[in-house]
């Protein structure tokens, strides 16, 4: 089975520029996730408040390691880490020469997605890799599935809202990272009391609408789980909401 090019993803390396300089210790305390461990993880950075400003997949390469993030917010995720490099001896910068490769289905050298077997199989490959864009088809394929990312869908909503811990986003066994407090607060007291939905278009709430895709028939509504009815979810998330009644 072969992959094409997602281009609407960026790849970001962050790297040590002296021997010595601990990477995945800098990042490890930024980001919600574990990253010393086994890696693609995914993570996001948040604001202090515990909201989401960016999410990604970490990948690991030897000393460094490799965001993979969406395109039109790599810049601005660059500039947002190395806020927080100080003084340590790391690169932070968009990896030109890398791009992401994505099927539904497993071909050689590609990982299972982190977040949810049904997202596929991804590999970073050079950006040379020819073949029509994924785009699309991910994109369908990821609605279909109930699940959301990026700036447009996630931005400012808090962590836990957007089903991070069922997606493997998140890690309550970890240290101190940005927005640590309310995320680990709002799961001791079990107080997600909204949640991201996917939801045909037709039956969306524009109140509520965080993103439309008209011409795929679906649109991405931040609810009250009270007004969410679990028979229209997938069943990964109507099995979250159930479980906390």
């Amino acid at each position: 089975m072969s992959a094409n090019p997602l281009r609407n993803r960026a790849i970001i390396r962050i790297a040590p520029t002296e021997v010595g300089e601990d990477v995945r210790g800098f990042l490890q305390g930024l980001v919600t996730n574990d990253v010393s461990g086994d890696l693609p993880a995914y993570a996001a950075l948040l604001s202090a408040q515990g909201k989401t400003m960016f999410d990604f997949l970490v990948w690991d390469d030897g000393e460094a390691l490799l965001l993979d993030c969406e395109a039109d917010s790599a810049k601005d995720l660059v500039k947002r880490l190395s806020l927080y490099r100080l003084r340590r001896q790391i690169s932070i910068a968009i990896e030109p020469e890398l791009g992401a490769m994505w099927s539904p289905e497993t071909f050689d050298g590609a990982v299972c997605d982190p977040r949810h077997a049904g997202l596929g199989f991804r590999q970073l490959a050079p950006t040379s890799s020819t073949g029509p864009s994924a785009d699309q088809d991910y994109l369908l394929n990821r609605l279909r599935l109930g699940i959301a990312e990026g700036q447009a869908e996630l931005g400012d909503i808090l962590w836990l809202e957007t089903n991070a811990i069922e997606l493997n986003g998140v890690s309550f066994e970890k240290g101190c990272y940005i927005g640590q407090e309310n995320t680990a607060r709002m799961n001791w007291r079990q107080k997600v009391n909204r949640r991201l939905v996917v939801v045909s278009i037709d039956q969306s709430n524009e109140k509520r609408q965080k993103m439309a895709y008209p011409a795929l028939g679906f649109a991405i509504d931040h609810l009250r789980v009270n007004d969410i009815d679990p028979v229209t979810l997938p069943e990964w998330q109507a099995h979250a909401i159930q479980s906390v009644d």
